[in-house]
């Protein structure tokens, strides 16, 4: 055994032994079979990427897009409730404390006599210095 075989953990010499085989009876550039690449994408899970696909001569962005695919939400088959488990018909969100709105009242009055009154209900504070603003610009 060379220094090179005892760095690599076990399972990834087997597939290496199997890739290997694999290479030398089909012809160069021959698309790996799925399984294969499945293995490799196992063992870099388990592994790392980079553990796996230079020892094994994979394309390392190959072997990262398949993992990142792999770890990606698959969209799931509609399948018939397990035993004695059914899917809930309706489902009641209850909010802790009802949302309270406050009441602002905002007043103003020119020096000309111009006068306005906004009631705002609103969660957040009215940015009165911006209206006051628009009120004195439009001539109020």
């Amino acid at each position: 055994m060379n220094r090179k075989s005892t760095l690599i953990p076990e399972p990834i010499a087997q597939l290496q032994r199997q890739l290997d085989e694999f290479r030398r009876t089909h012809a160069t550039r021959t698309k790996l079979p799925e399984p294969l690449w499945q293995a490799a994408v196992e063992l870099a899970r388990q592994h790392g990427v980079h553990a796996v696909a230079h020892p094994l001569r994979l394309d390392y962005m190959g072997l990262k897009r398949r993992l990142d695919e792999s770890h990606s939400p698959q969209p799931k088959t509609a399948q018939p409730p397990a035993k004695g488990h059914t899917k809930p018909a309706f489902v009641e969100l209850v909010a802790r404390h009802p949302a309270t709105v406050d009441e602002f009242i905002i007043e103003f009055e020119s020096s000309h006599g111009g006068k306005m009154r906004i009631q705002w209900k609103a969660a957040a504070v009215p940015d009165w210095s911006s209206l006051l603003r628009a009120w004195r610009e439009t001539g109020g």
